[in-house]
């Protein structure tokens, strides 16, 4: 009974919210969806329910024809334009996946679009963009530098600016997302999903409170840019500078208005995780699962593992999408294997004379350990003369493995540092 009289509160305070998306409204972005975007699949998971002593279960919007959750917002909003705004096209700013489905929305719609994507914008995303048919413009070197020339352009051009999230239609369509996890586990207790600029948290939430005010969402944030985080904790909105982080899709310095408001009166917590722990989901979702999810999207996941928070509890994580730069699944998969234990990287300074090696492999290849690299230095300035610098890269079965080989090179008094 308190919970149902909390929803009436708090059902109450956001319909007061100016242009508040509504269930009604998530209920109709559902409906005109058409085939163009899927009702993506909820996949349960042994290995991640005996990693979090769980029963997990994964959204699988990484599935999507852009590669991520934010085709859902972009289809609904562009479609529900008039004649006359169409004839104008649209314009939007982002680095990547927003551009995809505004881009790939627009071309469904036979419209003109315009993408502003920073400079330093992944030249894959770029050409993803492109590739569905947008005029892409390379403008700035961050996104509110690019949302600046995204909006000198709508008022040039007359075209209409697709927000990335602060937009009650754009909430809306995400907030479908909520409603398919309701109908394939109608007796969710827990959903964790990334928060950025809100959107997707925002419309996930009032599809899931309007249906079952018991069921828990969870907001989960990179430390690098806690901006919703530190909004919810100080019950205002507050900009954030951010630090480097891989988790770059959700890497927004300040929260929307309409999601600030939605979120600090309906999402039940805000959570932080580290890259470490990303890198960790995301090695992991890739061995286990042969889901290729990049570090935005896996956010909810690195946290149910890091953190065990759900014990005997049904928990869902949205997988939110899949857009990963290739250089950094090659280092996610080398990290990885490091954080698991089963890549060793050792550098040894060695006697530069003929079968000192020999007595390092022979102790390695006791381990069982496979040698994946070999980096052999003589001649550079920090190498004395006499001396050869040996970094190894070590593929093992995991830390007690490498632990055992670590012990038995330091009985052979080796010199060496450890560079995992």
């Amino acid at each position: 009974m308190k919970i149902a009289y909390r929803w009436t509160q708090i059902h109450q305070k956001i319909s007061n919210i100016s242009m508040n998306p509504t269930y009604d409204e998530i209920v109709k972005a559902n409906s005109l969806r058409g085939d163009e975007i899927k009702k993506t699949p909820l996949i349960h998971s042994p290995t991640f329910s005996d990693l979090t002593n769980s029963e997990v279960y994964l959204k699988a919007e990484f599935t999507q024809k852009t590669g991520s959750f934010k085709i859902r917002g972009a289809y609904y909003k562009i479609k529900s334009l008039s004649k006359e705004e169409k004839k104008h096209g649209v314009v939007a700013a982002s680095a990547g996946n927003h551009a995809q489905g505004v881009a790939f929305a627009s071309s469904l719609e036979k419209i003109q679009c315009t993408i502003v994507m920073p400079k330093n914008a992944s030249p894959a995303k770029v050409a993803a963009t492109r590739g569905y048919g947008a005029n892409v413009i390379l403008q700035g070197i961050n996104y509110d530098e690019s949302y600046s020339k995204a909006k000198e352009i709508a008022e040039k051009t007359g075209a209409t600016i697709i927000e990335a999230f602060d937009d009650p239609q754009i909430i809306a369509a995400q907030g479908v997302v909520g409603l398919e996890i309701l109908e394939d586990l109608p007796d969710v207790d827990e959903i964790y999903l990334p928060i950025g600029g809100g959107g997707l948290a925002a419309g996930t939430a009032i599809a899931i409170k309007e249906k079952n005010p018991n069921v828990k969402v969870i907001g989960v944030q990179s430390k690098s840019f806690p901006s919703m985080y530190e909004s919810v904790k100080q019950n205002v909105r507050t900009m954030i500078e951010g630090e480097k982080t891989i988790a770059d899709g959700i890497s927004v310095k300040i929260p929307g208005e309409l999601t600030f408001e939605i979120v600090k009166n309906l999402i039940d917590e805000v959570v932080l995780v580290d890259d470490n722990e990303i890198t960790k989901a995301m090695f992991l979702l890739m061995e286990r699962m042969k889901f290729v999810v990049e570090p935005a999207g896996a956010v909810g996941l690195a946290y149910l593992i890091s953190k065990k928070p759900s014990p005997g509890k049904k928990v869902v994580a949205v997988l939110a999408g899949g857009n990963v730069d290739m250089y950094l699944l090659g280092q996610i998969v080398d990290k990885g294997l490091a954080a698991m234990g089963r890549l060793l990287v050792i550098s040894m300074a060695l006697p530069d004379r003929p079968g000192i090696f020999k007595e390092i492999v022979d102790e390695i290849a006791l381990a069982n350990a496979n040698i994946v690299e070999v980096v052999h230095d003589r001649l550079s300035s920090k190498v004395n003369a006499g001396s050869v610098t040996v970094t190894l890269s070590l593929e093992t079965q995991g830390k007690e493995q490498s632990e055992k080989l670590i012990e038995k090179l330091r009985e052979k008094n080796i010199k060496f540092e450890l560079l995992t």
